[in-house]
């Protein structure tokens, strides 16, 4: 194992926040920590580092991915809900951060808006990852891509379909794709549409929007999609239920895309909304590698941010 040299601080607060060389490096990386996790081997290199995790808005699978895998690099966890600490209510984000980060190594947020974040990152110490905001998911993006190279190969050239709400997701794929070198297929019901200036592209040849979304899933590589009604937008449930009526992932989308194509979902999943049961638990769903994923890849970006490269 060579001796790792520690980066200036670097947030992981969007997926444009690293490079693609840098994506390369952690998709390595994930996949040898997640082989040793399968060996059983011990791999501590955040011994003695505490990770804070800061939650506003709850979650399973974040929280769980953190946590494990924080305790397997040999880490310790500090878990605060908004209960614990309501940011920029009870005292000033800028202040939360500047008291969280002497405290600890490294810190998750799952919050709302992205100023929220991004106010809290420019006061920290150490690293600041997010865990999801209402604008981008970066770490189920890197981690739906990981999941890609696993089953496929290198996702550079192909074409994933996004089918249903244009939301942090799909901010986040158009980010990945422009990056990366792929194509995102998109089709959302109207009044749905990304918002193309949040993901703030350099330009728009990574994607393509569709009406029909049979014809986005026409010959893609990956199929996948979320729920219709995501975390804050509980209100407008009857109303978003009505608009995506159509925008069901099922078979016929599926058997239009390529004949190998993969089916992904971050989860939670509701069978006969935005994905068809036959889909998400058929041959073609790689759901569950997908959720475990987020704990390799999480591993990986923060063995990075807090020791930089590592090659072991």
């Amino acid at each position: 194992m060579s001796t790792p040299q520690p980066n200036a601080i670097r947030h992981y607060l969007q997926f444009t926040d690293l490079s693609a060389d840098e994506y390369a490096h952690l998709f390595a990386r994930a996949a040898e920590i997640k082989r040793k996790f399968k060996a059983y081997e011990k791999y501590h290199p955040l011994a003695d580092r505490t990770l804070a995790m800061i939650f506003e808005k709850a979650s399973t699978r974040t929280r769980v991915s953190f946590e494990a895998g924080m305790y397997q690099l040999g880490g310790s966890v500090v878990h605060l809900t908004t209960g614990d600490s309501q940011l920029g209510r009870s005292e000033p984000i800028e202040d939360s951060a500047r008291v969280i980060s002497r405290m600890t190594d490294l810190v998750m947020i799952r919050t709302y808006g992205q100023d929220k974040i991004d106010r809290f990152a420019a006061h920290s110490r150490v690293p600041v990852i997010n865990g999801l905001t209402n604008e981008f998911h970066p770490c189920q993006i890197l981690a739906d891509i990981f999941t890609f190279i696993e089953h496929r190969g290198s996702i550079q050239g192909k074409v994933v379909a996004w089918v249903g709400d244009g939301n942090n997701m799909a901010n986040t794929w158009l980010q990945a794709a422009e990056l990366l070198g792929f194509t995102v297929h998109l089709s959302t019901p109207s009044g749905y549409e990304v918002n193309e200036s949040v993901a703030a592209l350099k330009g728009t040849g990574n994607f393509k929007v569709f009406n029909d979304p049979l014809e986005a899933c026409r010959g893609a590589d990956l199929v996948t999609t979320d729920v219709w009604t995501s975390m804050g937008y509980e209100a407008e449930n009857e109303a978003r239920k009505k608009a995506f009526a159509n925008w069901c992932v099922d078979e016929a989308m599926m058997q239009v895309a390529k004949p190998d194509a993969l089916f992904m979902h971050c989860l939670p999943a509701h069978r006969g909304e935005e994905v068809s049961a036959e889909v998400i638990d058929g041959p073609q769903s790689v759901v569950w590698d997908e959720a475990e994923n987020r704990m390799h890849v999480q591993k990986a970006l923060m063995e990075f941010l807090l020791l930089g490269r590592v090659n072991a």
